[in-house]
């Protein structure tokens, strides 16, 4: 049995300990073993030795963050404390500001915020062709977005295309109101939300305009070759062999491409089989393709939607071996 006491003098131990103790109570779980108490400005750790010393590494990584950046969510408090030691040190005590993916609208600045999300952005720096897939709310298709805005900026791409398929969630496109166009914006509208972070909305107009940046269909792909640009083809879940494929050979020569999806969230009819399983499994070792898979620890919206999507995903896999 050992005991050791960590002073939060320099924090907010409000904001270190959360409303109503919401992240002393995460701490508690994440450390059961441990007896935990809190006294004003301090912490008191008792139990083994190597739970201590493991408590207490983390804690300090937490205090670094907070003493940085002031506040922490409890999605980042809980990635902490649940990370690797070394590689949450390298993913979250960020030493070098470089990190950040695109400054937006007023001063706002797009970074990979968890430990998957960074290793996409480090898959699709050194790969031509990057798969990231997962549950909603990981960041997905935000995160591909920065890195193909980041691109143009730097004068790495000429053009920025973001696709998707029109496909039908229990609704029927035909029944909506408005020209073909103003059918399918509905499906193309989350790329649209995050472009909206990251440029302002004159320039992104303009953009728009001279199809530097253009949001169309998958079905729009057929028959194009795209040079010297950042293409996401987001939610590929709901895109079949035929349309997967389509779209991977439309890459050209100074093309870079993310394929996101979520496998458990699959819109097509029922007599329709997803592509993005088989294109994962035969693309999986060829040289300049990678896989990124996150999970919900890679969350970033309400805290619940961490534990719906795992109770989801509990039932998924039980619907999968009956």
């Amino acid at each position: 049995m050992t005991e050791t006491i960590i002073n939060l003098d320099t924090l907010n131990p409000i904001e270190f300990f959360g409303v109503n103790n919401k992240k002393l109570d995460i701490l508690r779980k994440k450390f059961p073993l441990l007896k935990i108490l809190s006294r004003g400005t301090q912490l008191k750790l008792s139990g083994a030795p190597e739970q201590v010393e493991s408590a207490k590494e983390k804690i300090d990584l937490v205090i670094q963050y907070m003493e940085r950046n002031g506040v922490m969510s409890e999605n980042y408090f809980e990635q902490i404390l649940g990370g690797d030691d070394a590689e949450t040190i390298d993913n979250f005590v960020e030493k070098n500001p470089n990190d950040v993916l695109v400054f937006g609208p007023n001063g706002k600045t797009v970074r990979a915020r968890t430990v998957n999300q960074k290793r996409m952005v480090q898959a699709a720096d050194t790969n031509d062709i990057v798969f990231a897939v997962g549950p909603a709310g990981t960041g997905k298709t935000y995160t591909a977005v920065a890195l193909a805005v980041r691109a143009l900026k730097n004068k790495l791409v000429k053009k920025i295309i973001l696709t998707r398929p029109a496909v039908e969630a229990g609704e029927s496109l035909g029944f909506l109101p408005g020209d073909l166009k103003e059918k399918i914006d509905p499906y193309l509208r989350p790329l649209y939300d995050a472009l909206d972070d990251m440029i302002p909305a004159d320039k992104l107009g303009y953009y728009m305009t001279t199809r530097t940046i253009e949001i169309a269909p998958l079905a729009y792909m057929r028959g194009r070759t795209l040079d010297h640009a950042f293409i996401i083809l987001d939610e590929a879940q709901n895109s079949n062999d035929l349309q997967l494929k389509m779209f991977l050979t439309r890459i050209g020569a100074n093309a870079k491409a993310i394929i996101t999806g979520d496998p458990t969230q699959i819109d097509l009819p029922k007599n329709q089989r997803s592509g993005l399983d088989k294109a994962m499994r035969i693309l999986k070792n060829i040289p300049g393709i990678a896989q990124i898979e996150l999970d919900e620890e890679d969350v970033v919206r309400h805290r619940l939607v961490k534990a719906i999507i795992r109770a989801y995903d509990k039932e998924y896999h039980k619907e999968i071996q009956s």
